[in-house]
């Protein structure tokens, strides 16, 4: 989900992701890179790969996984020239350009991606030029969509084939909400806010790609519109556009949903948490809910099981550039986990983010959530008011901080340290409120287990 400056309602730009996993459990972490422990010379693990990497790199924020053996998998970050980037996006394609553009086995993949481009980067257009040299070069074994932002722009990014990509400057005044399929529709490739591998238009020319007799729609050219698209990813976009824009007459299954959007609305931080958590509630598709059987299972929800992290990347235009760059997180499946206003001039992050491993420990912020929303899941119903008010009286708690901290930092002789302590504040105020909806969800379900009988003792 995108978010253009004159969109939002505080004029910050915003980007940001569900990482979602294979499976329901895949550890992840929250770290800093320095300069001094970003790699020179990179090799991949899950491909053939290797590059050299320039000499000069950026510190940057990072949530990698937390087990070793399938490489770093960095995902998201914003460096320490306040450019945020979220990657990657698995995203379909169709048979046309696959033959003409055949993927790439020893080329780079989501694995790999942030960690090559986000520490080398001044602006959120140098971003989509660096990688699109990187694709250009290397290729890819995978389909993916990228976003970069600063403090000005927002871009969205999707490769295409082994070889080539596009990419295009959200509008300032506009919001971008894009599932797991190509999203870029309308294209102008003599526009200023447009960005393409060089031969884009030549491969769609030779190979006879366009269905269009009137335009140029990359996602008819280069993407899909399958049965799979009506089920996994076009209702996703749907609930998420009909929450800001209720006056869309569309239908879960619509295979051209628009890309670009704007609302009268502004967009909070609050509700892009929503909508990322987001399960079709006040519909029948509602897992939860209370439509039929086959309703509830019809559509793949935004908030699932195999949510990993959430992260929410907010370069902010009304504070000074030192504490603008915010790295909201939350952890684990998105129904029962609060997002914190992390800042990211830092060099440490707190402790309970940080220290994740593959074995189970509620003490920290990676397994924590996973255990409430596997208890919760069982019974939404009973524990939905105390997980609302869970999540608005943390968020509250980490914003008020977050004023006086805003209101404080220019003060600071070191201010990292000094956001470094504030950021472990947030930590600490999130694993107490989650300890305390722990509490509160087994006094309200073990009178409910079926292992009691009503005769005491």
């Amino acid at each position: 989900m995108l978010v253009g400056k004159n969109a939002s309602i505080d004029g910050s730009t915003m980007i940001a992701r569900n990482e979602d996993g294979a499976g329901p459990l895949n550890p992840q972490k929250f770290v800093v890179v320095q300069p001094a422990d970003q790699p020179k010379h990179y090799k991949a693990v899950l491909s053939k790969v290797e590059i050299d990497l320039p000499d000069n790199p950026l510190r940057y924020t990072s949530t990698p996984d937390a087990t070793d053996g399938h490489g770093i998998w960095a995902a998201a970050g914003i460096n320490s020239d306040n450019v945020a980037m979220t990657a990657t996006e698995t995203i379909t394609s169709n048979s046309r350009i696959l033959g003409a553009d055949p993927l790439v086995d020893d080329g780079i993949g989501e694995e790999d991606i942030t960690t090559l481009t986000l520490p080398y980067i001044h602006s959120a257009r140098e971003g989509v030029e660096r990688l699109g040299a990187l694709l250009e070069q290397y290729g890819t074994y995978e389909l993916n969509a990228m976003a970069f932002s600063d403090k000005d722009e927002v871009w969205y990014f999707e490769s295409i084939g082994g070889h080539h990509w596009a990419a295009i400057r959200i509008p300032d005044d506009a919001y971008v909400i894009a599932p797991n399929r190509m999203n870029i529709d309308q294209f102008d490739f003599d526009s200023d806010d447009t960005l393409y591998a060089k031969d884009l238009p030549e491969i769609i020319k030779t190979y006879h790609m366009n269905p269009d007799t009137d335009q140029v729609n990359l996602r008819h050219i280069f993407g899909s519109a399958t049965i799979k698209d009506t089920r996994y990813n076009n209702p996703r976009a749907w609930y998420g556009q009909k929450y800001f824009n209720p006056e869309f007459e569309t239908t879960p299954i619509d295979q051209d949903l628009p890309f670009i959007c704007r609302t009268s609305k502004k967009i909070s931080i609050e509700d892009m948490k929503f909508v990322l958590s987001s399960h079709y509630q006040n519909t029948p598709y509602d897992p939860y809910g209370t439509g039929t059987e086959d309703q509830k299972k019809q559509f793949r929800p935004i908030g699932i099981n195999r949510n990993q992290e959430l992260h929410i990347l907010q370069i902010r235009n009304d504070v000074p550039a030192e504490i603008a760059g915010i790295h909201w997180l939350a952890f684990g499946p998105n129904t029962f986990n609060a997002i914190v206003p992390f800042y990211a001039n830092i060099n440490d992050t707190p402790t309970s983010y940080k220290n994740t491993t593959g074995d189970c420990n509620p003490a920290n912020m990676y397994w924590l959530p996973n255990v409430l929303a596997l208890m919760g899941d069982h019974n939404f119903g009973l524990y939905e008011d105390q997980e609302n008010l869970f999540e608005e009286n943390t968020v509250a708690a980490c914003r008020n901080l977050q004023i006086k901290t805003d209101q404080t930092a220019t003060q600071q002789s070191d201010l990292p340290a000094y956001l470094e302590k504030v950021n472990q504040q947030m930590a600490d105020i999130t694993q107490q409120n989650s300890n305390k909806l722990l509490g509160q969800m087994l006094a309200l379900g073990e009178p409910q287990m079926k292992l009691q009988f009503t005769l005491n003792d």
